[in-house]
């Protein structure tokens, strides 16, 4: 009897096992709950990178956010996409005017013949830079430098399947008129009434399937006309990235210039060892924008020269807990219209400390 009912129990438990297994994969098809929480103590001399744009030392929410997101299969070989997420601004000050902010939210199919998603999501622009940005999402991104970084509402994203395993083509496209500006007289006024980015991609942005990633880009969106290089490289436990991006103002045609970034990322016993230098002499980013003396000179800034240079660390706690660290500086000088002298740009040293967890 104890051996009749010990395979009875082994059984049952491999039954429940089954159906235990069976369930879960039903769910993954289901509505998946995620979010968010990031929060950074930061010092800046003058906050010009900092997420606030206050100096001294204070408390920087980096872009936590609830989402829900999914799938469904409709037919065959095709499947319903699509993802609601805001960003939560409750925990520092700002958030008591403007609790939440839009996030990448869509509904979308995908085919054999590509992926394509409707509503607000990165542009194709902002998406070409893979995994080569060693300080995402801090007061040390790309955005302090560069333009292009941004997602979009009213547009349209395509993916396409990938090429050979390796290659894919990718669009995203604005509908003209919910972005059309127009003057007292009617008369629209936006430079380029089409706004739209193109990309190819080769390789893989993690790194893992191929130890390479490659991307070239083209964007007309957010005023600016801008076409970019990315390449990444892995080598054992150091990861290599790069950037170079061109950049024109639609309005101010004398306003453009090329931006570089380099950055190694070395694995150290599960501890990232960052390092990320970059060099513009466009002039779009957050850091000249907070920096310069009025609007009016940075829409007319020339002869732009902006370094930055950050260095950090991170390392994960456990799956769903990061901590990190890193110390950024900027410095630069500009000319206004190719004339006049010229003008020194206040220094900016950044030091944060943080920790992320994701649920």
């Amino acid at each position: 009897n104890m051996g009749l009912n010990m395979k009875k129990t082994l059984l049952s438990l491999t039954v429940i096992a089954l159906l235990s297994a069976n369930s879960h994969s039903v769910l993954a098809e289901s509505p998946q709950f995620y979010g968010r929480l990031e929060m950074a103590v930061t010092n800046s001399d003058n906050g010009s990178t900092t997420q606030n744009g206050k100096s001294g030392t204070v408390l920087e929410n980096n872009f936590s956010r609830l989402g829900l997101h999914g799938s469904e299969t409709i037919a065959k070989n095709i499947d319903v996409l699509y993802r609601v997420e805001v960003q939560v601004n409750s925990a520092t000050n700002e958030g008591s005017d403007d609790v939440f902010k839009p996030r990448n939210t869509y509904l979308g199919l995908k085919t054999q013949a590509g992926t394509v998603l409707v509503g607000r999501n990165d542009t194709v622009m902002k998406t070409s830079k893979g995994t080569a940005e060693a300080f995402a999402l801090t007061n040390a991104a790309y955005n302090r430098m560069i333009a292009g970084q941004v997602r979009k509402g009213d547009g349209f994203t395509y993916y396409s399947p990938k090429f050979a395993d390796l290659i894919t083509l990718n669009a995203t496209y604005l509908i003209d008129d919910n972005y059309a500006e127009y003057d007292d007289d009617g008369i629209r006024t936006d430079y380029d009434e089409k706004q739209y980015a193109v990309s190819i991609i080769a390789g893989d942005k993690k790194l893992k399937k191929q130890s390479y990633y490659l991307a070239a880009a083209y964007n007309t969106i957010g005023g600016v006309d801008a076409y970019r290089g990315v390449a990444q490289v892995k080598i054992g436990s150091l990861k290599l990235g790069g950037l170079f991006q061109n950049t024109e103002s639609q309005e101010y045609s004398y306003k453009e210039g090329n931006s570089y970034f380099l950055s190694a990322v070395y694995n150290l016993n599960g501890v990232n060892l960052k390092a990320e230098i970059g060099k513009d002499e466009a002039g779009f980013g957050k850091y000249f924008k907070n920096s310069a003396a009025s609007s009016s000179e940075y829409n007319r800034a020339t002869d732009v020269d902006i370094t930055s240079f950050v260095i950090g660390a991170d390392y994960r706690i456990s799956k769903s807990t990061k901590v990190f660290a890193h110390y950024a500086k900027y410095e630069g000088e500009y000319r206004v219209e190719n004339a006049g002298p010229v003008i020194d740009l206040d220094e900016d040293n950044i030091f944060s400390v943080g920790v992320r967890y994701d649920f």
